[in-house]
Formats: C-alpha cells, sequence, structure tokens
C-alpha cells in the first residue's frame, strides 16, 4: 500500500484518526477535520510508532496499519481462541502473552498472535485454576487472571527457558540452519548514493555481503539460505521473509542493511532485536544482537550506535532468535568509503560469523569480544572434528 502521510484526506485517514482518538493520542476531531491527515495527525502517528516499537517517520505505510488495527483490541473485549487458518491477532493477544509470560507460561514469543502455543499456556493456566482447559481466553478465565499475580520470580521466565535451550543444542556451529536477508531488492534498491560515475545502492552491497557471510557460515558447518538472489524480480515482504525462515526451521536469523540520512555526518553500526515498549523482549535475540553489535564495532572501528528492541515484523513473526543490523550509513563518506571496499565487508562478514558462535558458548565459558578466529573453526570442520 501506498503509505498515508500528512496532506491527505479520504476515509482510511478517518479509520486512523478515530484508533488514534481512542488510544487517547488525538483529541476527538468535529466532522471538517476528520478525514484531514493534518500535523496533529501527524504527531500522534509518531507518538504510536515510538510506543509500539516501530519506525517513526509520521507515515501510516502496511506496518503501521497493521499495528493500528491490532490496537483496536483490548484485553477483555472478546473472546481469544485459536482459529484455523487465519489466527486472531491484536493488541489483546499481546497482552494476554505478555501477562501468561509474566506468569511462567510458555506462550512463546509476546508477538500478538493468538497461535497453538498460546492457545496451550492458556490451557495449562486453565487446569490449574480449576477451569475446562479448552485454550480460548473467555470471561471466566479473565477473571482467573486478574486475581492471580506472577506465578515466576528471581529472573525472566522466558530468559531461562531460551538460555536452556540454547545450552541443551550444544556449542557447535555444524547442522545448524542459518537464514540471512539481505534487505530490499528487485524495485526496492534501499539507499541509493551517487558517487561520481558510480552509484551505490544499499540492495547490491548487502546482497554482495551476505554472499561472503554465507561462505564462511557454510565453511563453518552451517547450512545457510539466503531470503533472495541477486537481481529478483521484485522486493520480498518482510512478512514473507520472516515466514520463510519459519517454514524452514532456522536456529538463527539475520537481516542485512545500511542505513540513510539527509545529515552525513550520521555514521555508525546498529543492531535490532525483538522487543516491546513493555520490557518484553525475545532474550536469545537480545543477546545475539548484542554480540553482533560488539564483534563489528571492534573489528572494523565503527561508530557504536547500540542495540535496540523493535517490533518490526521482520523481528515480531520470526520464532528464532533475530536480528537487523545496519552497517553503516551509505549517505556518509567515511562509512561509504569502508563499505565499497570488499576487504571491509569481509571483517563485517567475520563479525557477524564469530558472534554466531559466541551466542551458543554457554555464557560462562564466553570469550573476548574479537578474539575468535574464524578461519580456526573452519579448520575444525575440515578435519573433521567438533569443539566440545
Amino acid at each position: 500500500m501506498r503509505p498515508i502521510r500528512p496532506g491527505d484526506r479520504g476515509p482510511a485517514v478517518t479509520e486512523i484518526r478515530t484508533v488514534l482518538a481512542g488510544l487517547n493520542l488525538l483529541p476527538p476531531a468535529d466532522g471538517a477535520q476528520i478525514d484531514e491527515f493534518d500535523t496533529a495527525t501527524e504527531r500522534a502517528v509518531r507518538a504510536f510508532q515510538q510506543s509500539r516499537g516501530l519506525s517513526v517517520d509520521g507515515r501510516v505505510g502496511a506496518e503501521t496499519w497493521r499495528a493500528l488495527e491490532a490496537a483496536r483490541w483490548r484485553l477483555g473485549a472478546r473472546t481469544l481462541y485459536h482459529a484455523v487458518p487465519e489466527p486472531l491477532t491484536g493488541e489483546d493477544v499481546r497482552s494476554l502473552q505478555e501477562r501468561l509470560l509474566e506468569m511462567g507460561y510458555d506462550a512463546g514469543r509476546a508477538d500478538a498472535i493468538y497461535g497453538i502455543r498460546t492457545s496451550r499456556a492458556v490451557a495449562q493456566f486453565q487446569r490449574e485454576v480449576g477451569l475446562t482447559p479448552d485454550g480460548a481466553c473467555g470471561p471466566h478465565t479473565m477473571n482467573a487472571l486478574r486475581r492471580l499475580g506472577r506465578k515466576v520470580v528471581g529472573g525472566r521466565p522466558q530468559w531461562l527457558r531460551e538460555s536452556d535451550a540454547i545450552r541443551q543444542s550444544g556449542p557447535t556451529l555444524v547442522g545448524r540452519t542459518v537464514v540471512i536477508d539481505p534487505g530490499h531488492g528487485g524495485t526496492d534498491p534501499g539507499v541509493v548514493v551517487p558517487d561520481g560515475t558510480l552509484r551505490w545502492t544499499e540492495a547490491d552491497l548487502v546482497h554482495d555481503l551476505a554472499s561472503r557471510l554465507e561462505g564462511r557460515l557454510a565453511a563453518s558447518g552451517v547450512r545457510v539460505q539466503l531470503t533472495r538472489g541477486p537481481a529478483p524480480g521484485e522486493c520480498l515482504p518482510d512478512t514473507d521473509r520472516a515466514q520463510l525462515a519459519n517454514a524452514l526451521g532456522a536456529d538463527v536469523f539475520i537481516s542485512l542493511h545500511t542505513d540513510g540520512h539527509l545529515n552525513p555526518d550520521a555514521d555508525g553500526v546498529a543492531t535490532y532485536h525483538y522487543g516491546t515498549n513493555n520490557g518484553v523482549t525475545s532474550a536469545t535475540g537480545e543477546r545475539l544482537a548484542g554480540l553482533v553489535q560488539r564483534e563489528i564495532v571492534a573489528r572494523t572501528g565503527l561508530r557504536n550506535c547500540g542495540t535496540h528492541a523493535k517490533a518490526w515484523d521482520l523481528l515480531r513473526l520470526t520464532r528464532m532468535p533475530a536480528v537487523r543490523v545496519e552497517v553503516g550509513y551509505l549517505t556518509s563518506p567515511t562509512d561509504r568509503a569502508r563499505l565499497v571496499d570488499p576487504r571491509f565487508r569481509d571483517r563485517v562478514a567475520e563479525a557477524i560469523v564469530a558472534a554466531v558462535q559466541r551466542m551458543y558458548f554457554p555464557i560462562e565459558r564466553d570469550v573476548p569480544t574479537g578474539s575468535i578466529d574464524v578461519s580456526e573453526l573452519r579448520a575444525v570442520v575440515a578435519a573433521g572434528t567438533v569443539v566440545d
């Protein structure tokens, strides 16, 4: 869909304003204003995007539209159940998932989708409080949820659950599946910067980086799948990229991008993982983001712009540790000079391989940043042995 932006008018704007008013982000408008995307509406959209962990641009694209649709629902306003093939989605589902996670039930990621894992967590809760375990959240289940407090203390339950799963899987990379997602592609080149007679595009650079990362991971015994080739006919939506990773049963998902800004002095690397404004996060995704960020900074010298929680579809819908890496600003002359150097892209690829390997080391056996020699991982595989 074409983004709805300031200056637009029509029924879609009316819907947007109605939802924002219901969230107390916008005062109710009179008939003359209700279909106008004015300055107040833009401010409200930006506030909504910030609160939901979305990209803050003041426009309503497909992702923001889906978030607004989901925001219509409040927990308790309707009965929730596992519907097939189109599951129920909404802020009420996310609130329920977060509540279950706080109480120690394994509802999976708080992705606002009422899937089978959420249904099973509800059924377990219902059994323990003496209700019929039908996996649906209706009035009786809501009353029971309101009466009870947290069940698990002394640490985040989801963090403990995900950390234990990583520990149980062992430290080796051999046999794991990693999906690498070169951003954009097809009709969407991403950031484009003319440079004399040359024209640098984000889509081309990140695909080259993805290919280098693919080769190093494969040499370390990893099964690797890219979400696109070098010249796809069209740009694959983020929801489809996440669905591909889920269908492949990937162990790790890594999305590669470069950033851009009107200010050429903006530079540096940032890494994103799934998280919400309520503090719910993908624990292993958060750890992987930190490792990727530190390894890239140490091995390349890019400015450290930190790690950040976001609720983008790409991170929310993937069921494995997932990160999006913005590897420098293509609009920065300093970063661009590095990004167009193949040797620099080699160092970035090796940094990411080292970060993925460190994620599978037990925390007590982690190694200093920048100390893993990726060539040694390849040598272990070539020798037919596995690091214990």
